[in-house]
């Protein structure tokens, strides 16, 4: 009987071999050295006030109330898309440096249908734009995939390129087809193609929200079941964790390289529908500036470990410091104060996969030290 529980004790798993909760904590860890380390600025920048600057950080969009949580959620939706794009190539062994030019070519397509496809009915026009950023966004990824897959052509090369023919193209096009002279702008996108709110408004009285961050959250569960619960996503995640392996195993590997593209593509085109088809003053602007949402997808998917949950609170997460950082001004913090916080922060993502190495590591050594005293004590 002793024996038995002896045995039934020594199964019991350490929290350390659970890789979710690994993850988790490795995020954890990165998300407190990003807040020391915006802490630090503000104090360099003004030891006074550094202490408020940094609770209104802390306190996010909670500090509004309501209102606040609904701007987070809004400013969080195409951020988690682009999160998602970035974190499904990686699980493919893809690096999709490209979402802000898939990002800028969706964003374009919502515009350009939900500003001259008035023929369509109120109920389509949404819909029918949201398919075109998604379709546009696809399209946007696949050359990279196809380069790669036809041509072994580095994706982070082929994808930084379309970022900028994304970035002029669009201007170009701006130009052409929906340009506000007067505001350097697109044109507004008519009522009927904008996002519905669905009572959000309600709930999140004084906030832009709509139904942007439940079409984000739909994304999250339709990529966790695609590479979690599907044999497609099992022959993807095959690949790009050993791609000779796979071709040895019968899987198309160029298939699955441009279909992994493909679909990332897709999720950053999408994102770039949720921040343009809304009535809050949103217009693509003509500017040469690359969409920062793309690259702020690398740091969500680095956060959230390239896991579909994990860059679901991430962009929350991000979300949250957004509006605590634009509350910090009240604190008389200079606007490229504020952004230098947030970067420090988010980019200080990257440092959840060393913490997990370190993690895993550690535990690996406090296993072998416990095996050898064990096998000591059966000696004597």
């Amino acid at each position: 009987m002793k024996r038995a529980l002896k045995n039934k004790g020594a199964k019991k798993k350490s929290i350390f071999e659970n890789e979710n909760t690994v993850n988790f904590i490795s995020s954890v860890m990165a998300v407190i050295c990003g807040l020391l380390f915006g802490f630090i600025i503000l104090f360099i920048s003004s030891p006074s006030q550094a202490y408020g600057g940094f609770s209104m950080i802390i306190q996010g969009g909670f500090a509004d109330g309501i209102s606040g949580i609904g701007r987070m959620l809004y400013i969080a939706a195409p951020i988690i898309m682009t999160g998602l794009s970035v974190g499904f190539a990686f699980k493919t062994g893809l690096f999709n440096i490209g979402a802000s030019g898939q990002f800028t070519a969706g964003a374009f397509a919502a515009v350009f249908v939900g500003v001259k496809c008035n023929f369509l009915p109120s109920g389509m026009h949404c819909i029918a734009a949201l398919f075109a950023a998604m379709a546009a966004g696809a399209l946007w990824g696949s050359v990279p995939g196809l380069l790669k897959a036809f041509f072994n052509v580095n994706e982070v090369i082929s994808s930084i390129m379309m970022n900028y023919i994304g970035m002029y193209g669009v201007n170009m096009l701006i130009r052409r087809y929906v340009y506000d002279r007067i505001k350097n702008q697109s044109m507004p996108v008519k009522s009927a193609a904008n996002l519905s709110k669905a009572g959000l408004d309600k709930i999140f009285p004084g906030s832009n929200i709509n139904v942007g961050i439940l079409i984000a959250a739909v994304s999250v569960i339709a990529v966790h079941i695609i590479l979690h619960k599907t044999v497609f996503g099992y022959e993807l995640k095959a690949c790009g964790k050993n791609k000779d392996a796979s071709r040895y195993a019968g899987i198309n590997e160029k298939k699955n390289i441009v279909l992994s593209m493909v679909i990332a593509g897709m999720l950053s085109g999408l994102g770039g529908a949720l921040l343009y088809l809304s009535d809050s003053g949103k217009y693509m602007q003509v500017l040469d500036i690359i969409a920062p949402e793309g690259f702020l997808g690398i740091s969500v998917a680095l956060l959230g470990l390239s896991e579909p949950l994990g860059i679901f609170l991430s962009g929350l997460f991000i979300g949250h410091i957004t509006v605590g950082g634009s509350n910090m001004q009240l604190f008389d913090f200079a606007p490229e104060a504020i952004d230098m916080i947030i970067a420090a922060i988010v980019y200080c993502g990257a440092l959840s996969l060393l913490f997990k190495e370190i993690i895993n590591r550690f535990y690996k050594r406090s296993l072998k030290k416990t095996k050898t005293k064990q096998e000591d004590k059966e000696k004597l």
